[in-house]
């Protein structure tokens, strides 16, 4: 069991549980990021569609082609499809 107290033993084993550990907090701050940045995209893409609906009311207000009752109802038609991607057939 001299090869134990060998320091390249010693040495080589903590350098291998230094790269593990490394690589395992790294994989988990990787993880973490991607799923904080799909929160983000998420949260982007559905305030742009909100701002798309209002636009295309505004447009459609102005060349009269709207009423008042349906006032708001694009907005709400785009930010509710936000994150769902149905098939089309």
């Amino acid at each position: 069991m001299s090869f134990l107290r060998s320091p390249v033993t010693i040495f080589g084993a903590l350098n291998l549980t230094a790269i593990a550990g490394s690589t395992y907090y790294l994989r988990s701050h990787l993880i973490y990021n991607s799923e904080e940045s799909e929160a983000r995209s998420d949260e982007i893409e559905g305030t742009l569609r909100g701002h798309i609906g209002l636009i295309e009311e505004s447009l459609d207000r102005s060349e009269g082609k709207t009423t008042e009752v349906d006032r708001g109802k694009k907005m709400d038609e785009y930010y509710g499809k936000r994150g769902r991607y149905e098939k089309q057939t």
